[in-house]
């Protein structure tokens, strides 16, 4: 069965274009000019994953994935017209898994969601694993591995897919520091990553809110200044 993709874009050119570009990937587009119209749907359908732009002409791309959020953990990934720092912390901090900023090239875009869903689909699916390694435990703090659960003190967190991946390479790799550099590598896949780019950084800072963590006083993630980060 083909994924399903929601595109939001009040630009029809820029919407068709994403369609059409997806749609010889043998993905399922569903295609909306107006967040009113992409909410409806959203609160009644499924999806894979959903391409929000910021700017539209109702209830903005921050509000629809805010919303999103509140009950999917599909992979987000946020259009912004303006290579401006501020929204890209705002999307990834309401939950976005990735942004890309116009103009962009359309491979560039479908290459972004390959690998959104490919980390979705691992996921959510039961992968097949030894019983040692099924579980990483630290303070209170168990990552079940197979089934993707994570439970801190009895409680159990809600997580994005990134989220869960980024737990799970530090669990991993506990009580050694892992740079930002090998985070995103380990995650995205991708070269797309440089010294100024701060998406591990917002993600990180979204989990430590989940775990009721601080980066002045950490008992889990640990921020290693010049370095990167580490639990343990």
């Amino acid at each position: 069965m083909a994924d399903k993709i929601a595109v939001v874009d009040d630009e029809p050119e820029i919407a068709d274009l994403i369609e059409v570009y997806l749609k010889n990937e043998n993905y399922q587009v569903h295609k909306f000019y107006t967040g009113s119209g992409a909410l409806e749907f959203l609160k009644e359908n499924e999806l894979d994953l959903a391409v929000l732009d910021i700017m539209l002409p109702d209830i903005d791309g921050f509000a629809l994935c805010r919303q999103i959020r509140e009950s999917y953990t599909y992979p987000i990934i946020m259009l912004t017209a303006k290579d401006e720092e501020i929204d890209k912390i705002t999307g990834l901090s309401l939950g976005a898994d990735d942004y890309i900023t116009k103009p962009f090239r359309p491979l560039e875009l479908v290459a972004r969601v390959k690998a959104q869903l490919r980390r979705y689909k691992r996921y959510n699916q039961a992968q097949p694993a030894e019983s040692a390694d099924c579980f990483l435990e630290h303070s209170g703090l168990v990552l079940d591995v197979k089934t993707h659960e994570c439970i801190l003190n009895e409680r159990q967190l809600t997580l994005t897919p990134t989220e869960f991946e980024l737990l799970r390479i530090l669990l991993e790799h506990k009580g050694e520091v892992v740079s930002a550099e090998k985070l995103f590598h380990e995650i995205w896949k991708d070269e797309y990553y440089s010294k100024s780019n701060n998406t591990i950084t917002v993600h990180i800072r979204h989990l430590r809110e989940k775990m009721a963590d601080t980066a002045e006083r950490p008992k889990y993630i640990k921020t290693i200044w010049g370095v990167g980060y580490k639990i343990g």
